[in-house]
């Protein structure tokens, strides 16, 4: 985005209207026209929640929808087109465009689908989610975590492991089956005007939840589910998913909900089965939605996403907990997954220099070390410090080739040690782990780079 566009939307939402081109974005930058205050459209149109929708979605940027506008050219669209746009919505013509669905794939190989919409399709959703989320928000069940102001999924983690180590070491995991394609729309309706009783704000969240898919160029019809990837969905999971809070409160369970994951804790494994087996009726008699089964595989292990069992055997949110003391551990798959990605950042096939590499790694290093850092058992980070420097010291000895002694000689390496390294027979990744290659390339070296390490020293 240049810096006019970003002047010219800050314009947009600040100025007051003061002449007929103004005008031309009434509502966003002027003085909204007088509508009853217990109208929660006008909340939404209101000129604050429109600027504070716009920066948002402008902050979280993201890919065009299905009719190609990007989110720089958004501000400019609005300047132009508002006026309709907005008469379009209160008098409750407004028609949200399908949803563009994607594929995304997920660390075990299967595909997670992504519906996008339009640019603007996402400014009016934002801003509808805004207004949406004060109505509930002081009604939302303190047990739940996921997309909630001042709440994150550290403190669902954190309270799961403060139920551990309160005695409550059976954990029931409760995965719901394909959540977001199939919650019902009848219901999700009922349930949103008991706290948002306006019938024309209702009416346009209907037609975003019925705005249709586009699947490979063709538009399939929704009856069923909330888009993933819209600012909407997720404050609409939360109003489904508010009744299954309350139930388990009422029941007097202990449990920390992150959207549709859903940990209960007890203290026998006899009532974690007895509480699995309840609670998959509510879910199924009171929410039309489905728990993913506990099946048994060839070889007599459990297989499905939802299970009884003990804590440390299962993940909640990248995270476990240790056999002993359930201290914060991360999860086996978690670190699956960064070991894939610094794999695709060392392949030698990519043409990239060391530096960019490093710089890469940094950055993965440092978003992965963000969300992760709370972590307690520290050793399987340090495992993954000394293997991301053995496989850099491996990709630098690629790069080197026949300098390979060359280059050892200049950083210290003995005439005997480089020479023997440098005719060894042994591959890369055996070459990466010689004493050749530590004095070489030692921890400073990378330190020095840039790269930060998982685990404190």
């Amino acid at each position: 985005m240049t810096k006019r566009d970003g002047i010219a939307s800050d314009h947009l939402l600040t100025q007051a209207a003061a002449t007929p081109q103004d005008e031309l974005v009434a509502g966003l930058s002027g003085t909204p026209e007088p509508i009853p205050p217990q109208a929660l459209l006008a909340q939404v149109l209101d000129r604050a929640n429109l600027r504070r929708a716009l920066k948002q979605v402008r902050q979280n940027k993201g890919a065009p929808g299905l009719d190609g506008m990007t989110v720089e050219a958004l501000p400019d669209y609005l300047r132009h087109h508002w006026p309709e746009i907005r008469e379009q919505l209160e008098v409750g013509c407004y028609c949200p465009q399908p949803v563009k669905r994607v594929e995304i794939e997920k660390a075990d190989g299967k595909k997670r689908p992504l519906d996008i919409p339009t640019v603007l399709d996402r400014f009016i959703q934002q801003a509808i989610a805004q207004v949406v989320s004060a109505q509930w928000e002081p009604h939302f069940n303190t047990h739940s975590y996921g997309f909630r102001p001042k709440r994150s999924a550290h403190q669902a983690v954190r309270a799961v492991q403060a139920h551990i180590q309160a005695g409550f070491n059976w954990v029931v995991d409760m995965d719901l089956q394909a959540f977001f394609d199939r919650v019902n729309h009848d219901r999700l309706m009922a349930r949103l005007k008991s706290r948002c009783p306006d019938a024309d704000l209702l009416r346009l969240i209907n037609r975003f939840l019925k705005a249709g898919v586009s699947i490979e160029g063709q538009v399939e019809p929704t009856p069923l589910g909330v888009p993933q990837g819209g600012p909407l969905s997720p404050v609409l999971a939360n109003v489904v998913l508010d009744e299954l809070d309350w139930e388990l409160d009422r029941r007097g369970h202990r449990f920390a909900r992150y959207a549709d994951d859903c940990n209960i804790l007890v203290k026998s494994k006899r009532a974690g089965e007895r509480v699995m087996a309840s609670v998959t009726r509510f879910v199924s008699d009171s929410l039309r939605l489905t728990v993913n089964p506990l099946w048994w595989g060839k070889t007599h292990r459990r297989c499905g996403k939802s299970a009884v069992d003990r804590p440390m055997n299962r993940k909640f949110l990248g995270f476990t907990v240790s056999r002993n003391g359930a201290r914060l551990k991360v999860a086996d798959k978690a670190l699956d997954k960064l070991k894939d990605r610094v794999r695709e950042l060392t392949r030698r096939t990519r043409g990239t220099t060391f530096a960019v590499v490093v710089a890469e790694l940094r950055e993965t290093r440092l978003g992965w070390k963000a969300y992760f850092g709370i972590t307690e058992v520290l050793s399987p980070l340090r495992d993954i410090d000394k293997w991301v420097r053995r496989k850099l010291r491996c990709y630098l000895w690629k790069q080197w080739g026949r300098a390979g002694y060359r280059e050892l000689r200049k950083r210290g390496v003995s005439v005997r040690e480089a020479w023997n390294t440098s005719k060894s027979a042994h591959g890369p990744w055996r070459v990466s782990q010689t004493p050749a290659l530590s004095i070489a390339l030692p921890l400073r070296f990378f330190e020095q780079m840039g790269l930060p390490s998982l685990a404190p020293r």
